[in-house]
């Protein structure tokens, strides 16, 4: 049996409590709202725990079917942004039955087979914990421009969703987003709703939870494409990930 003295002891277990403490964080986070845990199971991105499900406005659970980060490179350096997780209903394959038996490569590129994740009729949550601290009002802002960008080239872009995403920009300018800090970006069909709504929820350690509606159809559906857009998504690491995990389902 090796020996690794006291000193990779100290190590393991300074290792130990530092995942245990950011564990223990995020589940603290995930409990807020309508989202709870389920199961002990959980995926670590750069050292964030994400439970493998996760239980939303009803009592189906949502799987984590995609993780990613998104990040920016400055001289060579890259430099870590938020970690993200994908939580789905495990029905969201019915909507997917066109791309069955397709490896994960296939799926990766094909923009189409995102749209129908996009617009499936299932519950969605996708949820971002801050790596690199940044003030909520430059969050909102990229958020703004990039939903604003994808509904003016769809032509959709009106003065109800002008003004929707008016609200999205208050919302983010009245919080900062220190190190995990969580996003939770909830998409789900109220009963007899048409459309899908969304509600962002923010937490943050000895912060006050804040959270808003999103009821615009349009501007809901460009959020989600903001993350779960294919090769215009934000993260691809995480479309990738999606890519995979959905092939191992639709190969079942």
């Amino acid at each position: 049996m090796p020996i690794y003295g006291d000193g990779y002891r100290n190590l393991n277990s300074h290792f130990h409590f530092h995942f245990q403490f950011r564990l223990n964080n995020f589940f603290r986070f995930i409990v807020h709202g309508q989202i709870k845990i389920m199961g002990s199971e959980v995926e670590v991105v750069e050292e964030i725990a994400f439970p493998k499900q996760i239980v939303g406005t009803t009592t189906k659970p949502l799987s984590l079917l995609g993780h990613g980060i998104t990040d920016i490179e400055i001289h060579f350096l890259q430099i870590k942004l938020t970690a993200i997780g994908v939580y789905l209903e495990p029905a969201i394959v019915e909507h997917l039955q066109q791309w069955k038996g397709k490896p994960a490569k296939d799926l990766e590129e094909d923009d189409d087979f995102f749209d129908a994740i996009v617009s499936a009729p299932v519950e969605k949550v996708i949820r971002v914990v801050v790596i690199k601290e940044i003030k909520g009002s430059q969050y909102g802002v990229q958020l703004e421009s990039a939903v604003r960008d994808r509904l003016a080239a769809d032509d959709k872009y009106e003065e109800e969703e002008e003004a929707q995403l008016e609200k999205i920009v208050e919302f983010f300018q009245s919080i900062y987003l220190k190190t995990h800090s969580v996003l939770n970006f909830h998409f789900h069909f109220p009963p007899a709703a048409r459309t899908p709504v969304a509600q962002i929820e923010f937490s943050s350690e000895g912060k006050e939870d804040a959270k808003m509606k999103v009821e615009n159809g349009n501007v809901v559906e460009m959020i989600k494409k903001w993350y779960l857009g294919g090769s215009r998504g934000v993260s691809q690491a995480t479309i990738s990930s999606l890519a995979n995990n959905l092939a191992i389902e639709l190969s079942k």
